[in-house]
């Protein structure tokens, strides 16, 4: 079986017990479209669990993507010869704007762990796809953290932004393929109606799965065989 979800935003036990909700097993693939890090209390040790499961994949949110790149910072050695360049007051603000964003559950949680685990940690985020593209069922699927500007739906995806397919929030009113549903979190469903406040959205060839866990609402799952929908 094949399942999506998004915006786990540092919630592990809710990712547990979704796990064990779905019987999640080797044989089965699990997509996580976006934003394990920042705001809930335990990104770093999600990280470290979806690490060691190969059939868990990763997809690049935008709160995982500033989370690499400052922890790449921070984690590069100072030296007297260097430190203008690594650490000036512009990265500071930035860290400081990251911190304020959620970013902070993340940085003290890499704080505690030993440095070739911090640089291990890194390069698995750094790693994390754009996007993927799946079929199930005979059924295709594009899945992004954020989407696809509507104008550029005839773009491939290999040609996107990588900027927007992080930070994009789609028009939900309009579909963008006549055979292919598209997968996004970023956008929690609730601002899309609040009917769906705390639900997967599915219309218009859309289902948007950021059912508002790093907002204590909750995380939501789907499973693309059959669209059967699971929430913790």
């Amino acid at each position: 079986m094949t399942y999506v979800m998004s915006d786990l935003h540092g919630q592990y036990e809710k990712y547990l017990k979704m796990l064990e909700k779905i019987s999640f097993s080797e044989e089965d693939d699990l997509y996580i479209v976006g934003d394990v890090v920042d705001r809930g209390p335990q990104p770093v040790e999600l990280l470290r669990d979806m690490s060691l499961r190969i059939n868990v994949f990763p997809i690049m949110g935008n709160h995982d993507m500033t989370a690499a790149l400052l922890l790449r910072k921070l984690c590069t050695e100072i030296t007297e010869d260097n430190c203008e360049n690594q650490i000036d007051g512009e990265l500071l603000k930035v860290i400081a704007m990251w911190q304020n964003d959620g970013g902070q559950t993340t940085l003290e949680g890499f704080r505690k762990l030993a440095p070739e685990d911090r640089e291990a940690l890194i390069e698995y985020m750094e790693d994390f796809a754009p996007y993927e593209i799946v079929t199930v069922g005979g059924r295709k699927f594009i899945l992004v953290h954020g989407g696809i500007p509507y104008s550029k739906r005839s773009l491939p995806m290999k040609e996107q932004s990588v900027h927007e397919l992080v930070t994009e929030r789609p028009d939900y009113s309009k579909r963008y393929y006549k055979n292919v549903y598209m997968v996004t979190g970023h956008t929690p469903t609730v601002t899309i109606g609040k009917q769906y406040a705390g639900h997967i959205y599915r219309e218009n060839g859309h289902i948007a799965i950021d059912c508002g866990a790093g907002f204590d609402l909750s995380l939501g799952c789907i499973r693309l065989d059959d669209f059967y929908e699971f929430y913790v």
